[in-house]
């Protein structure tokens, strides 16, 4: 049955990872529906994780972090795995399409940000300037691919096949405004059961502008190898201090340039008066 999904509004991802199981539900839809290859790895020896990275033929993630200490032969000090369903961002400042020179990748009528696989030249431009290591180069196209938000889905009127799968509403589709306000009151409500640590990640504009595909974490974010807001810098748009940096470097290049050409003419005028002699 089609959803009322309008063109026009801001719609994503909130997952909340209190609540996610591990199950991998949301990487076996996201591979059916968008015919993305298995890895066939297996068990990666380290975790349980069998997936290991996004990559251009992984668009969802299921990270499996080992919080609980090995020397536990108990109840694990109140630790246990923590887990998170891994995505794109579909980040507001999103570097990715700032730099690329063939204008493939847009953002949506949904707001969310989308690689033209036809306009892409595989320059791989993108993959360096993903804060989130999320775009890869898929070797059977030799294009950047990397989740789309289901966009095809989207324009049917239907939510995103992971989302669509996962058994505990961890992945929740919707309209931004509507999220947000639904993690607000999960974050206070775990708050209140003293769980001090749960945090928001990307809720708001302090990580790259905001993030259209935010969380809800029970560590630090760096536990789940998110940048936090105090490292979450694009150079094109934050980093002000370093181009001025660069801009006196270079001034001081062209003085430095301009004296040795003064100096070697100096020099020139100098022998050829002495050749005269």
């Amino acid at each position: 049955m089609a959803e009322k999904i309008t063109p026009g509004e801001s719609y994503g991802f909130f997952t909340d990872t209190s609540v996610c199981i591990g199950c991998k539900a949301c990487e076996v839809a996201c591979r059916e529906w968008n015919q993305l290859p298995s890895k066939g790895v297996g068990s990666l020896g380290d975790s349980l994780d069998n997936t290991g990275e996004l990559s251009g033929q992984t668009w969802r993630h299921v990270q499996i972090i080992d919080n609980v200490p090995d020397e536990t032969m108990g109840v694990g000090d109140g630790k246990a795995f923590l887990l998170m369903s891994d995505v794109c961002k579909h980040c507001t400042h999103a570097s990715c399409m700032d730099v690329c020179p063939t204008g493939a990748i847009i953002r949506t009528e949904f707001d969310t940000v989308f690689i033209q696989e036809d306009v892409c030249n595989g320059c791989r431009m993108c993959i360096s300037a993903c804060p989130y290591n999320v775009i890869d180069i898929d070797p059977q196209r030799d294009v950047a691919r990397k989740c789309t938000l289901c966009y095809d889905r989207l324009q049917g009127g239907m939510q995103p096949a992971c989302a669509k799968a996962c058994p505990t509403e961890s992945i929740q589709f919707g309209p931004l405004d509507e999220l947000r306000a639904k993690a607000a009151k999960r974050e206070a409500q775990l708050h209140a059961q003293g769980l001090k640590e749960a945090n928001l990640y990307g809720h708001d504009d302090a990580v790259y502008g905001g993030l259209n595909a935010f969380f809800l974490l029970m560590d630090k974010p760096e536990t789940y190898g998110l940048p936090n807001a105090a490292n979450a810098v694009l150079p094109g748009r934050n980093n002000v201090g370093g181009y001025l940096g660069a801009l006196v470097t270079a001034v001081l290049g062209v003085f430095a340039a301009l004296f040795a050409l003064r100096e070697r003419g100096r020099q020139r005028e100098d022998g050829q008066e002495g050749g005269a002699e």
